[in-house]
């Protein structure tokens, strides 16, 4: 049957995808505009798997903070590239679920897919979609959901690293400000747990392991391997383990002293880094 401009058009206002899909989708389903849009979806389904195994190394990361700052929510929405991440209809959709995930708290990514946004759309549906429009993989790479006496948020100036810290021992004061200091290193020196108790004990092994190798390459004596790698393990959690990190901006104190001379007892409970395409 011949389709119109006209209907293409609407689709088209109906469905953001292109003129020429449209138009197709209308030629393949007779005109019939719901079976036009089943056949838009179904495509977009079909790009998404072709895609599937692309990597997503751009996107955007989002925030969300309680207005009593002790809950916050992270969001990495990512794709395959710069411009991309820059689109309207990609920071819309990535908005749109942030907006969901504050409301509804879903506990996991998972959760979060399976949500419905403002306009009845199920969120892993209006991905699929956007996905046949964009011709891009597009995923929910990352969704962190934090809660404590105060939440500290950092988004670093390029949009594509995000972090949360928890504190615990605020005692009454707003500490964004130290919050965001020790954000900003965990965002700069990737530190792998909170304190040396929170290392997992594989990654504890490992080390020792190492620290023992590199002391034989050495020549030390065996007897001594043991002594030597417990020292080097010392070090990696010097280095490696937020609490006991020497702070950026004075390296004469770790940030736990410098957390309890903020206020007595204040310390961090947790903290998640995120960076789109890792």
């Amino acid at each position: 049957m011949s389709i119109s401009a006209q209907d293409v058009n609407k689709l088209r206002q109906m469905t953001g995808a292109g003129m020429m899909d449209c138009k197709k989708a209308l030629t393949e389903s007779n005109g019939d505009f719901e079976a036009a849009i089943d056949f838009l979806r179904k495509k977009g389904q079909k790009v998404s798997a072709a895609r599937a195994d692309n990597a997503t190394a751009e996107g955007i990361i989002m925030v969300a903070v309680s207005s009593d700052k002790k809950n916050a929510k992270l969001l990495a929405f990512a794709c395959e590239t710069e411009p991309v991440s820059k689109v309207d209809d990609f920071r819309k959709l990535a908005q749109g679920i942030l907006d969901i995930a504050v409301a509804k708290s879903p506990a996991s990514k998972e959760e979060l897919l399976a949500l419905n946004l403002t306009d009845g759309r199920v969120i892993a549906e209006a991905i699929v979609e956007l996905t046949g429009k964009i011709g891009e993989k597009l995923i929910i790479q990352n969704y962190e959901d934090v809660s404590s006496d105060q939440v500290v948020p950092y988004i670093h100036s390029n949009g594509k690293l995000g972090v949360l810290v928890a504190l615990k021992g605020v005692n009454g004061k707003d500490v964004t400000e130290i919050g965001k200091d020790v954000a900003m290193q965990i965002a700069a020196m990737k530190p792998v747990a909170v304190d040396k108790a929170d290392v997992d004990p594989t990654v504890v092994q490992r080390e020792i392991e190492i620290g023992k190798e590199q002391a034989r390459a050495e020549g030390k004596p065996e007897a001594m391997l043991e002594k030597i790698a417990l020292g080097k393990l010392n070090k990696f959690y010097k280095d490696s383990t937020l609490l006991n990190q020497d702070f950026v901006k004075d390296g004469s104190k770790t940030i736990a002293q410098v957390l309890d001379e903020v206020t007595k007892g204040l310390t961090v409970t947790s903290f998640k880094r995120i960076a789109i395409g890792q």
